[in-house]
């Protein structure tokens, strides 16, 4: 007997989560092998590919925003845990204090340095430099151009003589009352200057990081040995400052919403996802549609619910019962990335892509080896 095949319809409906006024319904997928009988859920590669969409909302070098449609939550959230954890960048791991007079202690200063993003040049990350393993015990560290990066911070604060009289900013009063990032400096050797020179030396992200405050006589005097890191190691080395997805809402409305009402239910949402429309003659005039006799009143309707934060506030209402019904898209997820700077926004994801696939390849290779 050939396989049932569901309307697309029914289809649709079971991807929505339903969202009341105290539960979440529907949440656990129903696409797979055995959960319907007498339909074929098996995987199929084409299937997918027709099914499968990308959407781009906002693309820039910091920030971007796109959404996966038609994708398993597990590989959205695989996405999401290897931009967090697992794409390569720099940061500093050892700091060597030769002189810190200011008042902020060694170990202070050591950890505002190692959270300064740093960035250079995408080939010499991925392709020159490598992991630099820790020494065994009692070894000394093995440092060599192709797994640190040397940085030096020598910074004294001394009185401006052309300074006004009596002048109370710090900034004008002194020379170097402010230590920025950008007052590190990247020391290379080796092959590094092959790799990191002009516009792709190694430097912070951002050069108006804020390290200490220092008055006349004080003075900061240090060396640092930057290495290739990832997230998993240590939060420092997490290429963004967020990667989050949401699903896509849906806003569905059942019964006419009008007038003072129709105003009332578009506070309840933020500004842009429902707008107020005008009732037209031929609705009016259509016998069931719920708009007879109401011609030229406000309605209700859906304009953007990607914008909804499903706070629920409608269903707090007793005029709205039975009106609305709210969900999510299981299968729609919308995602925001923020790069704090190393990597290009849009970078990240396809970044993110490469690794799975590298694991999948690998997972693939080990089962091959165990069925031999």
């Amino acid at each position: 007997m050939a396989p049932y095949q569901p309307t697309k319809a029914e289809l649709d409906r079971r991807k929505i989560v339903g969202i009341n006024a105290e539960t979440v319904t529907d949440v656990s997928s129903t696409d797979y092998p055995g959960h319907y009988p007498g339909e074929d859920h098996s995987w199929d590669k084409f299937k997918f590919e027709d099914n499968f969409e990308v959407k781009i909302y906002k693309n820039e070098p910091l920030e971007s925003s796109f959404s996966l449609i038609g994708l398993d939550a597990a590989v959205a959230n695989a996405f999401r845990r290897i931009m967090i954890a697992e794409i390569p960048t720099l940061a500093i791991e050892t700091v060597f204090v030769a002189n810190n007079t200011s008042i902020i202690q060694d170990e202070v200063l050591a950890q505002r340095l190692g959270l300064i993003p740093l960035k250079g040049s995408k080939q010499g990350l991925l392709e020159f430099l490598k992991w630099c393993s820790p020494p065994a015990e009692g070894e000394a560290p093995y440092s060599i151009d192709s797994n640190t990066i040397l940085l030096e911070l020598k910074i004294a604060c001394t009185r401006n003589e052309i300074a006004a009289k009596g002048e109370t900013d710090p900034l004008k009063a002194y020379h170097n009352a402010h230590v920025y990032a950008k007052d590190i400096v990247f020391k290379p050797f080796g092959r590094q200057r092959n790799y990191f020179s002009g516009g792709d030396e190694i430097r912070p992200t951002n050069p108006d990081i804020l390290i200490a405050k220092l008055r006349p006589g004080q003075e900061i005097d240090v060396d640092m040995h930057a290495i290739k890191g990832v997230g998993s190691d240590h939060a420092k080395y997490s290429p963004v400052a967020t990667a989050s997805y949401r699903l896509m809402p849906t806003i569905t409305i059942l019964k006419p919403i009008l007038g003072k009402d129709a105003e009332k239910f578009a506070r309840c949402f933020p500004r842009g996802v429902i707008e107020l429309e005008t009732v037209t003659k031929k609705e009016a005039a259509k016998k069931g549609s719920g708009y007879e006799g109401h011609e030229g009143e406000k309605k209700a309707v859906v304009k953007d619910p990607m914008k909804d934060t499903v706070s629920r506030e409608c269903l707090r209402h007793e005029e709205f019962e039975g009106k609305v019904k709210l969900g999510r898209i299981r299968d729609h997820f919308i995602f925001s990335v923020e790069s704090v700077g190393q990597w290009d926004s849009d970078e990240l994801f396809l970044e993110s892509v490469k690794i799975l696939k590298g694991k999948c390849d690998v997972l693939k290779r080990s089962l091959t080896n165990m069925v031999r």
